[in-house]
């Protein structure tokens, strides 16, 4: 009798493609590439039920680079893309490469109802605050007097949170991440991997060219112990040199604030929605910058394989496939 032999486990390199990745030396993309597929290969994902599906961006180039299928779409469309997927092969997995502009402008209302609708899939924003590929003008998570090519005076929108936005859209788990926080960014993007639903990962990264540096009040060396809290469920929510400061609540102002003594912090749960929304809305120079996982509370999945129903009890994946017309009682 032969012997069965499992396939060789792949590696981070398995992944690679031979296609030259063309991103600005010093990108943050690259740290994000090489962060994936440390987790493709620690998930043991398999390459011919991958697919990457992106829109239009910078980060967008990201299915070239990773050896599985992959679909680069339209001008923020992703999304609409990614669910018709799942629709005819629910046991696909699907990640979703998106930016700032990509996802929260054109995009926006595609990403709100794969969110609200809760597909399966895990859903990666590369938010850099500005429109990379098309010569740096401001986008949606621009901050306030952000000069541009597009706002010479100064940008006077108000800049879109991304992980309030999909907690407002009823996401059931949103996650922020930094591209240069490799080994925190490999441990959230196996999470949402592992998250029944849309999961979805705000990444801070950083455009060397257009808009560089602009996440170094809470990520260069010198600034993460005091700007910035890295969050961990069950664990108190301490900040600051030695964990010297907390985040507390105020019942006053029915919110959070800044305590000095680490014992009246609160403890972080990633099941606590209105805690998740909080720590969201947190900003310098009051507060820390949120990072880690902010909300994780599985929820009813989109039935991609068998929501709609025929009259002979056929999924709606034999209905696609059976022909032009089909009768409903």
């Amino acid at each position: 009798m032969n012997e069965v032999v499992s396939p060789a486990a792949l590696k981070p390199a398995d992944y690679a493609t031979d296609q030259e990745v063309r991103w600005c030396p010093g990108c943050g993309d690259y740290a994000i590439l090489k962060a994936v597929k440390s987790v493709l290969a620690d998930i043991g994902a398999k390459r011919e039920n991958t697919v990457f599906v992106s829109g239009i961006g910078c980060s967008s180039r990201f299915p070239y680079y990773i050896d599985t299928y992959g679909f680069h779409t339209i001008h923020g469309r992703a999304p609409a893309f990614a669910t018709g997927m799942l629709l005819a092969n629910p046991d696909l997995d699907v990640w979703i490469v998106t930016g700032d502009g990509d996802g929260l402008s054109i995009g926006g209302n595609h990403l709100l109802h794969i969110l609200r609708r809760n597909v399966n899939c895990q859903i990666l924003l590369f938010n850099n605050e500005t429109y990379g590929l098309t010569k740096g003008q401001y986008s949606p998570t621009s901050r306030l007097a952000t000069r541009s090519p597009s706002s010479p005076g100064g940008s006077v929108d108000s800049p879109l949170d991304p992980a309030g936005f999909a907690l407002g859209c009823g996401a059931r788990f949103v996650a922020r991440g930094v591209d240069t926080q490799v080994k925190q960014l490999i441990e959230i993007l196996k999470a949402a991997y592992h998250h029944p639903g849309a999961a979805f990962v705000e990444i801070f990264q950083n455009c060397i060219v257009f808009n560089e540096d602009v996440f170094d009040d809470f990520v260069a060396r010198d600034a993460v112990a005091e700007h910035q809290i890295q969050l961990e469920n069950g664990e108190p929510l301490v900040f600051g040199e030695d964990g010297s400061k907390g985040i507390g609540f105020d019942p006053e102002a029915l919110d959070l604030v800044t305590v000095d003594d680490p014992a009246n912090a609160l403890t972080h749960r990633t099941d606590n929605r209105n805690l998740a929304a909080a720590l969201a809305r947190m900003a310098l120079p009051d507060f820390p910058m949120a990072t880690g996982i902010l909300y994780d509370n599985p929820g009813p999945i989109f039935d991609t394989g068998s929501g709609v129903k025929t009259s002979d009890e056929r999924s709606l994946k034999d209905v696609m496939r059976a022909g032009f017309t089909w009768s409903v009682d």
